[in-house]
């Protein structure tokens, strides 16, 4: 039973220590229509840890897929059954992270190297829920790099029941690199990406890695259903602003960065009430103003204050460094060009 995933133009990357339920909440003040991720969750820490704590998600994140990491298809089946009963959109299988402690656990990135395995795990998944399942994988790894290769992990993979596979169009170099290197030592190589559209036309083909503005994501639309933004998204969020309107076709006027933050001040109060540490939703505030006077002075108070028990007006007291007329811009610009892409 395959189920096709509603076609996303932009979706926020699963980024490890970085895409959980805070930041999210975050990201979903600045844009209500872009898919967002869990960050990787693996089946032993869904069927032997605490669950809750790794799949509990406010309502107004939705739409958001949790991407699963595993390799066994009866574990990675109950975790999607499991996931789908939190409410999740989607469940996404991780076939493309290169760390070490990923591979010793025989699944990421490895498993290119066995699309037979990944195929089984797909059908499992597929079977035991109602919701889509999807892949995000690499364009490669050695020794399994060639497009032929690439085509032949698609075919198998999206046979099994995965109607969108995101390519994060490098391949992983599973020895000698980090995961960071990893992000942008090997070469793009995005024409693969496209021959692969082309290939598999009935596809949801979603393109990742190297991205960083909205409107070079709006250029690679041209060729592929989606893109999916990563480090982009998490050093400067408000890159998300305008993405409603472009992409989704909302009219509603972006909010200000001060709505955000307000929003984001009772979120923290809230929270911090419920028991979670202040540090741990703030720290994802600390890049939210890249490159505009006062910053340094916002992010020096936040780092100083948010571990030590912080009063509650913390989040405010560390705005006043940032001029009022940026924070009360309205985050809006002319769209052009867009009706030719989407």
């Amino acid at each position: 039973m395959s189920k096709r995933p509603k076609p996303y133009a932009i979706s926020v990357a699963p980024m490890m220590d970085w895409t959980d339920r805070h930041f999210r909440y975050f990201l979903r003040l600045i844009t209500k229509r872009t898919l967002l991720y869990t960050e990787m969750v693996t089946t032993g820490a869904i069927l032997r840890g605490d669950k809750h704590r790794h799949l509990a998600f406010h309502q107004t994140e939705s739409p958001i897929a949790l991407q699963l990491g595993g390799d066994h298809p009866e574990h990675l089946s109950e975790c999607a059954r499991i996931g789908e009963e939190y409410g999740y959109s989607e469940i996404n299988l991780n076939v493309g992270c290169p760390s070490d402690k990923v591979q010793e656990g025989n699944f990421g990135a490895c498993l290119m190297g066995t699309p037979e395995r990944v195929a089984e795990c797909v059908a499992a998944m597929d079977s035991a829920t109602r919701i889509p399942i999807t892949v995000k994988c690499r364009i490669g790894i050695p020794g399994k790099d060639r497009l032929e290769d690439l085509s032949d992990f698609i075919r198998i993979v999206s046979d099994a029941g995965a109607k969108r596979i995101t390519v994060h169009a490098r391949i992983a170099i599973l020895e000698g690199l980090s995961p960071a290197q990893n992000r942008t030592v090997p070469p793009l190589r995005y024409e693969d990406v496209y021959e692969i559209k082309r290939s598999y036309p009935d596809l949801l083909i979603e393109l990742n890695g190297g991205i960083k503005t909205l409107d070079s994501a709006s250029d690679h639309l041209s060729r592929v259903d989606g893109v999916m933004i990563g480090r982009a998204a998490y050093e400067n969020p408000f890159l998300f602003a305008n993405a409603d309107r472009i992409f989704f076709g909302e009219t509603d006027s972006p909010k200000t960065r001060r709505e955000v933050f307000d929003s984001m001040a009772e979120y923290v109060t809230k929270r911090t009430e419920e028991g979670e540490k202040p540090s741990r939703i703030l720290r994802h505030l600390l890049g939210a103003f890249h490159e505009v006077r006062g910053a340094r002075l916002y992010r020096r108070l936040l780092t100083e204050k948010m571990h030590r028990n912080p009063e509650p007006r913390l989040l405010q007291d560390a705005l006043r460094f940032i001029p009022s007329e940026y924070l009360d811009q309205r985050l809006e610009k002319e769209i052009s060009r867009i009706g030719s892409v989407l």
